[in-house]
């Protein structure tokens, strides 16, 4: 074969290299440049579809009681806090701890991070309908639908996921209200084979916000 017949580079059938992004040579970025905040005094300005949930917003610590036909009861500590960046939502994270008979921390217990979304109609007002996502680190997903009445939430879940490793848990019940300044609320899981049962139950009070 000549030199002239031979096929070159681009007819050789080999694929060529793509462009090299740009983003992969360019320098360090900023912090996140946007607020989330948990005090309504500071931070973005709370977005109106917010606004019946405007109480629930701050850090929440106080002491709840825990039970299910399974386990013994058990005393707990727990903070909440529920936060807002300026968007139709809000940040969810738990953290609690157990105690013993004299209110001394025994170990770390429950976490769960998610997210309570407003719905909003097609003029962008709340409809008082929420939609509420809840996971934690033992591999359990819930996705909870719900309404906001005053100052009571109550939310009912939609469809739980777990993964391969997770306990059984089938649905959930928790309701929230805001009552003389605190947040009390109670929560009731099917999980293990048993029904609909309570399981943990607290009453929070406002530390931050």
């Amino acid at each position: 074969m000549s030199a002239s017949s031979a096929p070159d580079a681009g007819q050789s059938g080999a694929p060529e290299s793509p462009p090299r992004p740009p983003w992969l040579d360019a320098p360090p970025v900023d912090p996140y440049p946007y607020e989330e905040s948990h005090d309504l005094r500071v931070g973005p300005k709370l977005h109106p579809a917010l606004n019946a949930l405007l109480p629930y917003i701050g850090v929440w610590r106080g002491r709840g009681g825990g039970t299910y036909p399974t386990i013994e009861n058990f005393d707990y500590a727990q903070e909440i806090r529920l936060s807002h960046d300026g968007r139709p939502f809000l940040r969810y994270e738990s953290r609690a701890w157990l105690l013993d008979d004299e209110s001394r921390p025994v170990r770390p217990a429950g976490r769960e991070v998610g997210w309570w979304r407003a719905v909003t109609d097609a003029e962008g007002r709340a409809t008082g309908e929420l939609e509420a996502t809840m996971m934690t680190p033992t591999g359990v997903m819930e996705l909870y639908l719900g309404r906001i009445t005053g100052v009571r939430v109550e939310l009912a879940t939609d469809a739980v996921v777990r993964t391969g490793t997770a306990k059984e848990v089938t649905a959930g019940h928790r309701l929230f209200g805001i009552v003389d300044g605190a947040l009390l609320y109670a929560q009731e899981m099917a999980a293990v084979g048993q029904p609909l049962s309570p399981h943990l139950s607290a009453r929070l009070i406002r530390v931050a916000g």
